[in-house]
């Protein structure tokens, strides 16, 4: 469920009209509801209850500091995947006790940083990984809190861009090469083997992958025990999925069950990382109508949020809903949506349906909570959206518009005068 409803005809975040939003703070605009975000949380965190377990929200879907701050005051920790995530989620206020850090390439400094900033634990991807950490933690006196994230080779059933969990997969170590690995960090100095951690891919539609997964898990958890380390987290990641257009994922509750009976026995804390089913429908994206051309095989919509706002729908072919933020109740048409960017992938949905909108009007691409502004880019020097959170009838601007100037500032110093 979410909070963007229809009110007397209107689009409302909440107890807000996007129309009075688009007017004052103007279009491309991301607009955020605080009661989602929240909504969401707790129906993840409470599915949960009964045993030990951690949700560390994961930075990457939607890493602005006020969501994340929102977040913490829930109760959540953080999954990071770079330094910048590091700083940023001190910045919001999260507990270092309640990061993980996750990723294929950390480097020196990004270890260096989370040691000093004493964050639960690193999810390590590879052999090599491991003993950087080893080195850097000995170097200062640390010592590192690790996980192995396991390549389990388990279909998620999703886009092959974001399947993480199978052999192809640049993530994690391969299930049979786990043990001697787990091995070597028992014995090396300056790192701790304390977790198993496992991400087998993102927009998950069926629990089955993840049972799968924990299976599989299982039986490295009993091996790691007789070589005498043992393991206190089991971070099974993120990936479940959220509606966009007909899917049906399972509902957190649902998913709870199933995992804590898939888990009934084992003494340990279970860390939990998603995003998507967090931010994902806690947010759209507003975006106004500025031509209608007729093609000669087809219409195409051009509004002013292009492919640099949300780049999903190209760089996947997702599928958002767009629907008007005033339904004037015309008869629909077969449409492409497109952005202003000079490219021919630059599009927000192909053959869709949609009312006969005229220049002027606005549309909310809905579900771009997650993976939206953050994959945004200045492309075609495009100064970047700015974001609204809206709370009952409030709203507040949490981050600006960028402008013009922005575009520059980091390269004025070198222009020659």
């Amino acid at each position: 469920m979410n909070y963007f409803k229809y009110k007397d005809g209107e689009l409302h975040a909440e107890d807000v009209r996007i129309r009075e939003l688009a007017e004052k703070y103007g279009t491309p605009l991301y607009v955020y509801s605080a009661k989602t975000l929240q909504r969401h949380f707790k129906a993840f965190d409470s599915a949960f209850e009964g045993i030990n377990h951690l949700i560390c929200y994961s930075v990457k879907a939607n890493s602005n500091l006020s969501i994340l701050n929102l977040l913490k005051q829930e109760g959540s920790g953080v999954d990071i995947v770079s330094g910048g995530e590091l700083f940023r989620a001190l910045r919001a206020g999260i507990d270092p006790k309640k990061i993980v850090y996750s990723g294929v390439g950390k480097s020196v400094a990004e270890i260096q940083e989370a040691l000093f900033a004493g964050i639960l634990m690193f999810n390590v991807e590879s052999e090599q990984e491991l003993e950087r950490i080893s080195k850097v933690a000995v170097e200062f006196g640390f010592e590192a809190q690790v996980s192995l994230r396991i390549n389990p080779d388990v279909d998620p059933k999703t886009h092959p861009y974001i399947a993480t969990g199978l052999k192809k997969s640049k993530f994690g170590i391969p299930m049979d090469q786990a043990l001697p690995i787990y091995v070597k960090a028992r014995d090396l100095p300056g790192v701790n083997p304390v977790g198993i951690d496992c991400h087998i891919g993102s927009q998950l539609t069926t629990i089955e992958p993840f049972l799968e997964s924990i299976e599989r898990l299982k039986k490295l958890h009993g091996q790691l025990a007789e070589k005498g380390i043992m393991i206190k987290y089991l971070d099974l990641g993120g990936g479940l999925g959220i509606t966009y257009d007909e899917e049906e994922p399972p509902h957190p509750r649902e998913f709870g069950e199933a995992l804590k009976k898939a888990l009934a026995g084992m003494d340990l804390t279970l860390i939990l990382e998603p995003g998507r089913v967090i931010a994902g429908n806690a947010g759209i994206l507003v975006t106004q109508v500025e031509y209608i051309k007729q093609g000669s095989t087809k219409d195409f919509v051009i509004v002013d949020a292009g492919m640099n706002d949300l780049i999903r729908p190209s760089l996947y072919g997702s599928f958002h809903r767009i629907a008007e933020v005033e339904p004037k109740g015309r008869p629909s048409r077969k449409v492409d949506v497109v952005g202003p960017i000079c490219e021919s992938g630059d599009f927000l949905a192909q053959d869709r349906e949609l009312p006969q909108v005229q220049p002027g009007e606005l549309l909310a691409v809905h579900s771009a909570g997650a993976y939206g502004f953050v994959m945004s880019s200045q492309y075609n020097s495009r100064p970047r959206a700015a974001e609204i959170l809206v709370d009952g009838a409030t709203s507040r601007v949490i981050r600006k518009r960028e402008q013009y100037q922005t575009l520059v500032a980091l390269e004025e110093d070198a222009l020659e005068k």
